[in-house]
Parts: C-alpha cells; sequence; structure tokens
C-alpha cells in the first residue's frame, strides 16, 4: 500500500508528537546476567497511536478513490466505452505487448490508450499512431495511477467515438492492485523472465485479476521455468482468471489474447 512507499495522498501525511505530563510509566524490570536490576521502558501508547492513524489513513484514501473509480466506471458505461487496466511489474512486456495488440485490432479509430509513468513519455511516443488516442500521465512521486487521475482524462474520450480504453498502469506489483480506477477488466501481465513464484509472493495482483498472460514464452528455451508451476502459483494466490500464454515478438498466443479482447469488450 502507498500509506506505505510513501507516495501520493499518503505521501502528504505526517505525525504529531504528543508529550504527556503525566506520571504514567510503560515497561518492565529484569534481573540481567550480572544480578542487577535493569529497567526497559516501552512507548506502546505513542506507537500504538501512530499505527491507528496509519490505518486510519490508508482507509480513507481508499475509500476515497473508491468513490471516485465507481463514478469513472459509470461515466465510461454512458459513453459505451470498455477499460482494461494492464498491470505488472516493470520488464514485462506491457508497451510491447500494447504495441503488437494494437495492430492486430481493427484499425476503425475506436481504440484508445492511456499510458501511466512516474517520468517521460517514451512509452506513449512508441504507441503514437498505432491507436486513436494516446495520452500520458505522469506521476512523478507515485507509484501507481488512482481513480481521480482517470477521472480528469475522462473528457478527451468524449467525443472521440472511443468504445475500447487500454490502461498500461506504472510497472509496480503492489500498488496499483490496490487501486480501482473504474476499469472493467483488471489483467496481471506476468513474464517468464520473473519467475513463477510472482503470484504467490503478490497475491493480491493475481488474486483480482480477470485474465493472466504469462508474455516472452519465447523466451522459455533459454530459461529454467516451469509453466505448469507458474500455473499452480496463479491458482494458490486465489486467482480464477483466464491465464493466456503468449509471445509479443513471435506472436505465439497473441490471437488468444486479442479475441479475449474482443469478447470482454462490452460495446461495439
Amino acid at each position: 500500500m502507498c500509506i506505505d512507499c510513501g507516495c501520493g495522498d499518503a505521501a502528504n501525511t505526517h505525525k504529531h508528537s504528543h508529550d504527556h505530563s503525566d506520571d504514567h510509566d510503560h515497561g518492565h524490570r529484569h534481573i540481567g546476567p550480572d544480578g542487577k536490576e535493569y529497567y526497559h521502558r516501552h512507548d506502546n501508547d505513542q506507537s500504538a497511536h501512530e499505527h491507528g492513524r496509519t490505518i486510519k489513513v490508508e482507509q480513507d484514501v481508499l475509500s476515497k478513490n473508491n468513490g471516485i473509480a465507481i463514478v469513472n466506471r459509470q461515466w465510461l458505461d454512458d459513453h459505451h466505452i470498455t477499460a482494461f487496466n494492464l498491470m505488472s511489474s516493470p520488464g514485462a512486456g506491457k508497451t510491447t505487448l500494447l504495441e503488437k495488440t494494437l495492430e492486430r485490432l481493427p484499425q476503425d479509430g475506436t481504440v484508445a490508450v492511456l499510458v501511466g509513468d512516474q517520468e517521460t513519455d517514451h512509452d506513449a511516443r512508441r504507441l503514437q499512431g498505432k491507436a486513436a488516442l494516446v495520452k500520458q500521465i505522469n506521476t512523478y512521486r507515485s507509484c501507481h495511477l488512482d481513480a481521480a487521475m482517470i477521472s480528469k482524462e475522462l473528457e478527451t474520450y468524449e467525443e472521440a467515438q472511443i468504445n475500447l480504453l487500454l490502461i498500461e498502469n506504472i510497472g509496480n506489483l503492489v500498488c496499483p492492485a490496490a487501486f480501482d480506477l473504474g476499469e472493467h477488466c483488471r489483467v496481471a501481465v506476468l513474464s517468464v523472465t520473473e519467475g513463477e513464484d510472482k503470484p504467490v509472493k503478490y497475491p493480491v495482483l493475481f488474486n483480482n485479476a480477470d485474465v493472466v498472460l504469462i508474455t516472452k514464452t519465447d523466451l522459455i528455451p533459454h530459461l529454467d521455468w516451469d509453466m505448469e508451476q507458474c500455473h499452480s502459483y496463479i491458482r494458490k494466490s486465489g486467482s480464477r482468471a483466464r491465464i493466456i500464454e503468449l509471445s509479443a515478438r513471435t506472436g505465439e498466443g497473441m490471437g488468444a489474447w486479442i479475441d479475449y479482447l474482443q469478447t470482454m469488450k462490452r460495446y461495439d
């Protein structure tokens, strides 16, 4: 959660120190190996107060985000747009996947891409000309997209006759999984270069995914990769997602992914 990593709204929270003039003591005494009595003080009250405040701020951040996400989803429904949220670690191949996906989708001007990164517009420039609209969101200190960021971009699509929005979230397996953007479908992207156990190390992303894409399968002959074990770990995360194995580079499995996109589209 971002309350722990210090990004987003949570980065603006601060701790208050409290001076208490009472004489309440919190600690314990024990006899050391030298036979002397030692006393250790514990500031449990202050620690509990700060922990409680952290939980409250975290709940407030997510509650606010979820409220905006509901509004986003309704707006997308009203405008007949289906949104997909692609999440992965850095380097899993999301941008290459999007490049090849856009080349295979109908070139009818109905697809838009929204790219999230902390800095630069490198990925957005790679995708320019492959979709009707390509926009970049730079979050700077924040390590995820949130619903408010998406809300600010929605008017762009109002008169563009868009019916499919592909959102490339920031490379991170933790925070993006906690923030609903208002999407209709969550896509977890896992490359074979990362290790089969990522789904059980980062279960929230995979547990909540509608589809898991295992990418870069063309590299399997060069790696110590166990596909059966990877599938098992995905299921151990609690995921019931559809699993698609593919290589954007060779095209293997891309047909299944495109068919999934077309099937999950709510509007034509």
